[in-house]
């Protein structure tokens, strides 16, 4: 980045690598001008605010000039002093469960922005006294908080276009190909204009493997074994269940362990770290190490009038960490996560069940193509680009 017109306080020497927000957050453009007109204008987004600087992201690159010789024009502007010196900004964050592999994103996050901003804007980080999980989204609408955590398989009439990402079967074989196709589908411009009826905005996804099914009771000895089963699962999930024979039902992550046990269902399908932060490794019986029928897709988003409203250092603390918050649960995930997930296995002593290719391919060829043509059908019934998402997301499995 070049230091490309200096005056006093401005920065010397300086080179700065362009802080990447995510494009699914609209960023507000900003005008720099000079006193009395007399030099250049320029137009671009803030990447940082200083005492003495404005960095902006113009045309031409990132560049820094000195704010005694430039004024800042625009909504994304930052506020005044008096308006800074109200103390703190506190964003309420609300998630359900525990600390988890699910979280550390949001948990990393928060660590960053404290980082960032020397304490000036914090996420107050809640496990469920918040809000009900169900009800997450709602909330975010009303403004009761600023941030939140949810899944989209337990409405996805509320956001039926992220329900692309939860079609059974779609062959997503890693986390890192999991989160590149959630933030393609969250800038895609329907599913902001979508999401903005919920006055959201998309934040960051929560990456999760393939979910698989732990059980109790008696192990299925063959694919009819499977029927008349009550199975917990969501989303795209709950067509793979239902292809086995089983009964799909949707119930709270933190109520299954419960259900387990009071034999309202007979299994669960989750990925590793909900079966193991849930407790289901500790009732189960048998899992079913390779099923591999989809993901459950579950955004983090925040209230958008609390996202507009933000001073842009504040703005741009939050934006340019979500990155490295993301590569912090993808390394969590593999590496703790998954390390544990076998020991964890073995030591409740859950019995592996293999399902020969045969069965696994049958299902497929049932449920899959099935699941999309109807996807798309409904949604494209509701003015909804379904056919243009879908070859977003099967058009980037293929080239992955």
């Amino acid at each position: 980045m070049f230091d490309w017109i200096k005056g006093k306080g401005a920065a010397t020497g300086t080179l700065m690598v362009a802080l990447a927000l995510p494009a699914s957050v609209t960023a507000q453009e900003v005008e720099l001008r000079m006193e009395n007109n007399s030099g250049p204008v320029l137009t671009g987004t803030l990447l940082e605010v200083t005492d003495t600087s404005f960095v902006i992201n113009s045309t031409l690159g990132p560049m820094r000039v000195s704010r005694d010789m430039f004024s800042c024009f625009g909504a994304g502007c930052p506020t005044d002093a008096s308006a800074e010196a109200a103390g703190p900004i506190v964003w309420d964050v609300s998630l359900w469960g525990s600390r988890r592999a699910f979280t550390e994103h949001v948990e990393r996050l928060a660590e960053l922005v404290d980082e960032k901003t020397g304490g000036e804007f914090t996420l107050n980080i809640d496990y469920g006294g918040l809000s009900p999980s169900r009800e997450n989204l709602d909330n975010i609408a009303a403004g009761t908080f600023e941030m939140a955590q949810f899944c989209n398989g337990y409405h996805p009439e509320k956001t039926p276009l992220l329900s692309v990402l939860e079609l059974p079967f779609l062959g997503v074989s890693s986390l890192e190909l999991e989160r590149e196709l959630s933030v393609a589908v969250y800038n895609h411009p329907a599913v902001v204009a979508d999401m903005s009826r919920w006055n959201a905005t998309l934040l960051m996804p929560s990456p999760q493997p393939q979910n698989n099914i732990i059980g109790v009771g008696q192990p299925p000895m063959s694919l009819g074994s499977f029927r008349g089963m009550t199975i917990r699962s969501s989303g795209g999930v709950g067509l793979a269940i239902e292809a086995l024979g089983a009964e799909s039902v949707t119930i709270p992550a933190p109520n299954v362990r419960e259900a387990l046990s009071e034999g309202s269902v007979q299994a669960a399908a989750f990925a590793p770290h909900a079966h193991m932060a849930f407790r289901t490794v500790e009732s189960g019986v048998w899992w079913t190490s390779n099923l591999n029928p989809g993901t459950s897709n579950c955004p983090v988003v925040v209230n958008t009038d609390a996202l507009d409203s933000l001073s842009t250092p504040n703005r741009v603390a939050l934006l340019s960490s979500v990155e490295e918050a993301l590569d912090h649960y993808v390394d969590y995930y593999t590496n703790v996560t998954m390390a544990d997930w076998g020991p964890a296995m073995q030591e409740n002593f859950v019995m592996e069940l293999n399902i020969n290719d045969e069965i696994l391919a049958a299902i497929d060829e049932e449920v899959a193509a099935p699941a999309a043509q109807q996807w798309i059908a409904v949604n494209s019934a509701a003015g909804l680009p379904a056919q243009e998402l879908y070859d977003l997301v099967t058009d980037m499995i293929a080239a992955y």
